[in-house]
């Protein structure tokens, strides 16, 4: 029979080490979320332009497309939104918008079947895509990148906020349209020149759209406009397999996705 005196302290121990085990569960768990591990990543999108934009959001192989697909997003304003770790998908600018009161229009560029809320549906060209795949089962880290293998209609960023060393800014932040060649032209309905197509989207073709007996590294070559598109914009996909200045990669619980961003050095 154990007395209530030897008890005593076997209980104090088993409380103390009871009490060590959750404080070391919990840092475990505060580590994880920190370090972006199993929680969900916050995305910011800030429009910077002088005009309206209409981001269009579409999840990718498999994964849920948050915002029902897009939304408005007047000049100055911002919004944020979570998707869960592992969540795969694009976003992009569509411009020159006009929806009636049941959410149906058309953009100039970017448009998407004609909704406010793309709801699964990509959009059309040319527009500026944001690429993301924020981990991977065999890799916690995040990539990103912002191609022009679609096409151009506006400046875009994805930048970081925090994250560490070797973490990069993805965009183009010039404005393409405005030394886009003619027969890339997209116009609005005021004649404005409002998004500028790759040469696969305005010519066609294998050789221009790297499929066929082009889809391999080997044999897809960036044309003169794709060229063109990485002079100026050296940070973003031009063509199909430009992925060595312009894929990312990072671990960070926060990316800011700027329209619009303030021009810096192409260094």
């Amino acid at each position: 029979m154990v007395s209530a005196s030897m008890a005593a302290p076997k209980l104090q121990l088993l409380s103390l080490l009871l009490a060590f085990l959750l404080s070391m569960a919990f840092l475990q768990a505060t580590a994880s979320t920190s370090s972006g591990v199993g929680g969900n990543v916050q995305l910011i999108l800030v429009n910077n332009c002088a005009e309206s934009i209409w981001p269009g959001l579409l999840g990718t192989a498999g994964h849920p497309t948050p915002q029902s697909g897009g939304f408005h997003l007047a000049p100055r304003d911002e919004t944020a939104f979570d998707v869960p770790p592992g969540w795969s998908g694009r976003v992009w600018p569509r411009r020159g918008c006009s929806f009636d009161a049941r959410g149906q229009g058309s953009c100039a560029t970017g448009d998407c079947g004609g909704a406010l809320r793309c709801g699964g549906c990509p959009g059309a060209t040319p527009a500026t895509v944001v690429e993301m795949t924020l981990g991977t089962p065999r890799s916690p880290l995040h990539f990103y990148d912002v191609s022009l293998v679609d096409g151009f209609n506006a400046p875009v960023s994805m930048s970081p906020v925090g994250g560490g060393a070797g973490c990069g800014v993805a965009g183009c932040q010039a404005d393409l349209n405005a030394c886009c060649p003619s027969a890339l032209e997209v116009r609005d309905r005021e004649g404005k020149v409002a998004g500028c197509r790759s040469a696969c989207g305005a010519m066609g073709g294998d050789r221009y759209c790297c499929t066929g007996d082009y889809a391999s590294p080997e044999r897809c070559r960036p044309t003169v406009f794709a060229r063109v598109f990485k002079a100026v914009c050296p940070k973003a996909y031009s063509y199909a397999y430009d992925d060595a200045t312009s894929l990312n990669r990072c671990k960070a619980r926060r990316y800011l996705i700027t329209f619009c961003p303030p021009p810096t050095s192409r260094k």
